[in-house]
């Protein structure tokens, strides 16, 4: 397995701006991922070809949902080698649970693993000044769950305080944030909170079937990774702190329950997901928004006065439907969720994981508007000093953040 710590290197730079006292933030991030790199140009032929499938149907569909979902690369645990040692996870209607867990549980802990001492060395700090872990993974089941798992792969003390979020899909790495803001804030300034997440296809992998046509839109869209972040309050040198987590939300939308459905069978993971998704999304965005931004008039910080475009948007990116419809819906301009496209784009759609890979692009453009902007010798334009990060997953459940880019230029409003 790799992990990159190139973009965490960089963050090490003066911040423009402070936080607030006593409000959480983002100390660090980090990525790692399987050593699997897959090309979307390949996937098709790969798959019938592991699959044994030569249903000409079945590949041209596959075909033509991998050339849509906008995805170029993704990493993938699954491999040659796995299937050479369990055949059986390539045929159908056969009992293996119990392979597939074998392997996600250990590829989920070695990528938390990874990802976590990347974000540790970005963050300058030392694992025991690690008070709290938030773990978040919908790829295991085992007892003790990951978080003690990968508590003892990292060698933090025995009395760091343990949260684990279960199955809670593409909404886990926000509702990971949430729960880690929440803690950090209630602890006080020496709280430092370790949030990883974890996440693996190989529970769900199986030959395609006209039966189950979702499990294509799997194949051409889903891939596997960890992300991690440190989150505190009151940051000291040399911590460097890049988004404040200013406000949480989080809703389910009554009689969604089955628009986003898993199932954990004798085969794995049985995983659907309704047409409408995109749909329903696009009908309940902006109130949940709105309410999210309001929370600036609360503390006075003039959240009327903001447009949509005014607002930085860190968006996971559940598939190019939904941020299409986002941006439809809310008027944004052509650029506002580059960073989530990126992702997509980069990783496909990683499930909890993909939310920091997006802050990492966040991060990283902020970084290269500066480097132009001192390069020409300008202050470089506006950016947008407030923002919000978005998730959606099951339930159907929409996690929110109002935050602040503490690294950005802070856009100049008009009195």
């Amino acid at each position: 397995m790799v992990s990159n710590t190139t973009t965490n290197d960089k963050q090490q730079q003066a911040s423009p701006m402070a936080p607030n006292p006593g409000k959480a933030t983002i100390l660090a991030l980090g990525h790692a991922f399987p050593q699997q790199l897959v090309m979307q140009d390949y996937v098709v032929d790969g798959f019938m070809k592991n699959t044994n499938c030569d249903d000409p149907e079945l590949k041209e569909k596959l075909t033509r949902l991998c050339k849509t979902t906008t995805v170029k690369t993704r990493y993938v645990v699954m491999s040659d080698e796995i299937l050479k040692n369990y055949p059986e996870l390539a045929q159908e209607g056969l009992p293996t649970m119990k392979q597939r867990l074998d392997i996600s549980n250990a590829a989920v802990t070695q990528m938390a693993t990874e990802a976590s001492l990347s974000c540790v060395r970005s963050w300058g700090g030392d694992l025991s000044s690690i008070t709290h872990l938030v773990y978040v993974s919908s790829s295991e089941a085992r007892f003790p769950g990951g978080d003690l798992h990968l508590a003892r792969a990292l060698g933090l003390s025995p009395d760091v305080r343990r949260v684990m979020l279960a199955f809670t899909g593409c909404s886990g790495g926000v509702a990971g944030l949430r729960v880690a803001k929440g803690l950090a804030e209630s602890c006080g300034p020496g709280a430092r909170v370790l949030l990883a997440t974890s996440e693996t296809t190989i529970v769900g992998f199986r030959p395609p079937s006209p039966d189950r046509p979702y499990d294509l839109v799997g194949v051409a869209l889903f891939g596997d990774g960890a992300g991690a972040a440190v989150i505190g309050t009151d940051p000291s040198p040399p911590e460097r702190p890049l988004f404040e987590l200013h406000a949480a939300l989080q809703r389910f939308l009554p009689d969604t329950e089955r628009t986003i459905e898993g199932r954990l069978t004798e085969e794995g993971i049985k995983f659907q997901l309704g047409r409408e998704l995109p749909h329903i999304i696009e009908a309940h965005v902006e109130d949940f928004c709105k309410k999210l931004i309001a929370e600036l008039d609360v503390d006075g910080a003039g959240g009327a006065e903001l447009s949509y475009d005014d607002l930085f948007w860190a968006v996971h990116p559940g598939g190019p439907a939904i941020l299409t419809k986002m941006e439809s819906r809310l008027g944004l301009a052509a650029d506002k969720l580059r960073a989530s496209r990126c992702a997509l784009r980069d990783f496909g759609n990683a499930s909890s994981n993909t939310i920091v890979y997006v802050l990492e692009n966040m991060v990283e453009d902020t970084r290269r508007r500066k480097l132009l902007a001192a390069a020409a010798a300008d202050d470089g334009g506006e950016e947008c000093e407030w923002g919000l990060i978005l998730a959606f997953g099951p339930g159907i459940t929409f996690e929110g953040i109002l935050a602040r880019n503490l690294q950005a230029t802070p856009t100049t409003r008009a009195a």
